[in-house]
């Protein structure tokens, strides 16, 4: 098994609102095992999963267009606002997780979403440019170093958990994100050059990494031999072919960090039917059920910006309880 202890729940990363002392407060409060740094995109450009991402960017800065976020000369505003927020959710949550020692996960965006989702000067993706995508994985790397040794200095009895967010990694292996003008796609990315990109961020980084996709058909078997601590992904978009990847993973030490709580509102069914198919695929796999409580750890399906406060503070709840009944009842 992996050399990695996680806690047996954690969010996604994303919350409703834009009171970061109330998110901090929520999820301290909700996984004292495996706490995370919330996000609020609900307060606007530079809180979003891109622009929060490219704040961490070292000599590289970003802006926001009408089109989305495209790199520019230096800082402006924009980089200034997503890094302040980023400060004052870093702020909160130094203030409600004092004192706790364990886990600790931070998000941001990998390399090859955010090589989707930047611009370059000319409007296309950067994705386009081989050398503006090793650039931004190099400033991103940096970028994260940066951004762990201030959590750890902030929360210093924590141990960082990096999760690289990562949702149009499948349509960059497949080419299948589109041109600025809509009516081409960008050719699909070299498997071996999105693996080694993804192994050098993670091996700078230095601490354990979980990749998380919400998109159907994750690649399971690249993200293992990237050298990924653990894998987080919509449990209900898994499909038969996923199934050795996923046998695979787990007997490799890789922690699934399985989405099973509806990520918008819904109505909540007992806790211990949320984690019924995880069970059932183990059983299916012929995995050990003694392995299950170690090799899962429980999840929103996605994050939890969508959802209405009320419903997003039971959810993560709802993960707690879900966790405790895998364990409880593994077979």
């Amino acid at each position: 098994m992996s050399e990695h202890v996680f806690g047996p729940a954690t969010g996604i990363g994303s919350l409703p609102g834009g009171d970061a002392r109330e998110a901090a407060k929520t999820v301290t409060g909700t996984f004292e095992e495996f706490p995370y740094l919330a996000e609020l995109p609900a307060r606007g450009p530079g809180a979003d999963m891109i622009g929060r991402t490219a704040g961490l960017l070292v000599e590289v800065y970003a802006r926001v267009e009408p089109s989305g976020w495209r790199i520019g000369d230096r800082p402006g505003m924009d980089t200034r606002r997503a890094r302040s927020w980023l400060g004052e959710d870093l702020d909160a949550l130094e203030e409600f997780a004092h004192g706790y020692e364990g886990p600790l996960k931070v998000q941001a965006v990998g390399p090859w979403t955010l090589a989707a989702a930047l611009e370059l000067k000319n409007g296309e993706a950067a994705l386009s440019d081989a050398g503006a995508c090793r650039d931004l994985a190099g400033s991103l790397a940096e970028g994260l170093v940066r951004h762990l040794d201030d959590v750890r200095r902030r929360v210093p009895g924590a141990t960082p958990v990096l999760q690289l967010d990562e949702p149009s990694l499948t349509a960059v292996l497949r080419g299948q994100i589109k041109s600025a003008s809509g009516y081409r796609t960008h050719r699909a990315a070299d498997r071996q050059v999105v693996e080694a990109t993804l192994r050098s961020v993670m091996e700078a980084a230095g601490v354990p990494v979980v990749v998380h996709s919400c998109a159907p058909d994750v690649p399971f078997a690249l993200l293992r031999r990237a050298g990924v601590a653990g894998v987080s992904f919509d449990f209900g978009l898994l499909t038969e072919r996923d199934e050795d990847s996923i046998g695979e993973a787990v007997e490799g030490g890789t922690k699934l960090f399985a989405g099973v709580v509806p990520s918008t509102d819904a109505a909540l069914s007992d806790p211990a039917s949320n984690v019924s198919g995880v069970r059932t695929l183990w059983r299916r796999l012929g995995l050990n059920p003694g392995l299950l409580a170690d090799s899962v750890v429980v999840t929103p399906s996605c994050g939890l910006a969508g959802a209405s406060p009320a419903y997003a503070r039971k959810a993560l709840a709802h993960c707690v309880t879900a966790a405790r009944s895998l364990a409880d009842n593994p077979e």
